[in-house]
Parts: structure tokens; sequence; C-alpha cells
């Protein structure tokens, strides 16, 4: 499981969004897989829908959080005992469609719904697919670092002599005193960026709740300020849970320096916080690129993949979404 089947984060998704009109739950989470939930909509404003969907995720309604490492079953179960209850979970209710998000390549739980999927006749497609990466911190820093090509160890790690000649430079956890603040700026430094907010009234609450919770189970909220000469110039917002810190969202200032990349600069302090840590094995950076280049797969030593499916039950529906394309 991964810090997004936490009680912690679907609660606080289902608290927050879960009250929208037409949705229902259907499964709850359990701490180690994902609640499931009914959404119902009507296909062009006419045919009535029934879509499953794992808590968390939204196909058509919502824009929230992105849940990622999606699963049905507990990690321990497999082979034909994991088959059988997937297909007993996708039988206990009437859909229409199965919208299942972010599920890994590769997984037993993939192959077990194309299996599922031929067994029933039912459509399968696949909506999205998205890498992801990561760090492995189980090594030395010095290596890692000497391991990247040369623009990326500027970027991550050489130019902070740059940074620190500019003033004193120091991090600081926000949360939880100042949890306020650091959402503030890093929707000060998405909206600089993106011309678009990442923090909203609504997401706030969902944030707030969720890392006050996750540290009932084990997690560690690190709302990382980065400072220069006082001013707050890059944040992240990371979170370590069971040996590994997840990367969920950063912000910085764009037009802080022309030399320097301050985002990837706090990144570099973070993965070298997590190498140093015994209790950390690897940073996440998640899915998602960056806004000009995939800066992600620069940094990582591991890649992976997320794949999004789609099972459709009716002909009638089947032939819809195939002319929609």
């Amino acid at each position: 499981m991964s810090l997004f089947q936490t009680k912690a984060w679907q609660s606080a998704w289902w608290e927050t969004w879960g009250n929208q009109k037409g949705f229902r739950l259907l499964r709850e989470w359990d701490g180690r897989v994902s609640g499931l939930y009914e959404s119902r909509y009507r296909f062009k404003g006419l045919l009535p829908v029934r879509s499953l969907q794992f808590v968390g995720t939204s196909y058509r309604e919502l824009r929230t959080p992105r849940t990622e490492y999606n699963q049905f079953c507990p990690d321990n179960l497999s082979g034909q005992p994991l088959l059988r209850d997937m297909d007993e979970m996708l039988q206990a209710d009437p859909w229409t469609e199965a919208v299942f998000n972010d599920l890994r390549t590769g997984s037993e739980e993939l192959s077990a719904l194309v299996t599922i999927a031929a067994t029933h006749n039912w459509a399968f497609r696949i909506t999205a697919s998205d890498n992801g990466y990561a760090v492995s911190t189980s090594g030395s820093f010095d290596n890692y670092i000497a391991s990247l090509g040369a623009n990326s160890r500027l970027r991550l790690f050489n130019r902070r002599k740059i940074l620190e000649s500019l003033g004193g430079v120091r991090q600081e956890n926000l949360w939880p005193s100042n949890s306020d603040e650091f959402f503030q700026h890093l929707n000060r430094f998405h909206v600089a960026r993106w011309q678009k907010n990442c923090v909203t009234p609504t997401s706030l609450e969902f944030h707030k709740k969720f890392l006050s919770r996750v540290e009932a189970e084990g997690g560690k909220p690190l709302l990382s300020a980065l400072y220069c000469d006082g001013n707050v110039v890059s944040v992240l917002y990371n979170v370590w849970f069971r040996g590994v810190v997840y990367n969920i969202q950063a912000g910085f200032d764009e037009d802080f320096h022309r030399k320097l990349s301050l985002g990837s600069l706090h990144l570099g302090y973070a993965i070298e916080e997590a190498f140093n840590a015994q209790d950390t094995h690897r940073l996440d950076l998640l899915a998602g690129q960056g806004k000009h280049e995939d800066y992600k797969s620069r940094f990582a030593t591991d890649q992976y993949q997320f794949i999004s499916i789609m099972l459709v039950k009716s002909v009638l529906f089947r032939a819809l979404y195939w002319m929609r394309g």
C-alpha cells in the first residue's frame, strides 16, 4: 500500500468531495486498499450511467488532488484468491462503466481486470497512461550525485553556492504551526507559473484533514519552506510514510535568479535528507511532468508507469463511447 490508501487520505477525500449529487459509497477504505463508490450521471444529459470508481478519483466530474497507486486488494493477496475477490467485488453492485485510475502497470490486479473483462465479455479500454519516477535513497548521496548528468548535477546540487551567496539559506517544516502560510506560498507560486490556483478553500480543507490524520498512521508531514535572506523562495509538499517520502506538490519563485532552478535545488536538499535518514529508502516523485520538460526523469533512479482503464458492460454504451472516441 501507499500513502494514498491510508485512512487519512481516503477519509479526507470522501468527506471533502463525497457529498456530490449522485455519489454513493459502496466499499469503505480500511487503511490498506482504496474505497469504491458509485457516481450517477446522464450521458449527453439523457442516458443514465452508473460509474464505479476508486475513492480519491473522479473520471469526469471533479478536479481534485491526484490519488495514485490505487488498488483493490491487500498486498498479501495474489493468484486465484485475488482474481476471485476482484471478480466478486465487480459483480457485487450494478454499474454501467467502471473507471479505475492510476493502477500500476504490470500489477496482478491489472492482469486480473483483463481476465475478468474477457470472461464476462466486457469492453476493456485504456483511458490514460503516465510515467512515475522515484529516487532510491538506500545508498550514498555522493554516489547518487556523481551518477547524474552534468546539467542535472548543476541544477540539483552544484549551484547551491550561488544561492548561499545571496543571503542566509535555511529550511523549515511549517507543519503544524504554519500550514496555512505554507499553502498560501504554494498557491502563490503556482498561480505565477500556471495562471491558476492549486489550493482552493475546498482543497485546503482536504489537505489539512489529511495531514492532521496521517500522523495517527505513522506518517510525517514535511511542509518544507526554503528561505533565502529571510524570504520563502520555494516550497515542497512532502509526506513521509513507511520509509518513503512522497513529493505531492512543489512551488518556487521563477524570477528569483536567472542561473538558479529553485525547485530543483530545493528538491536536491530533500533528496539529500532522505539519503541521510535511516528510516527512509525512497523519495517518490510520483507521476506528472514539469512545465517545460520531464525534469523528474533526469533525477530519478527508478521509473514506473500508471495505467487508467475503463470497463463497459452494455453493447449500447460500448458503441456510444467508441463513436465519441
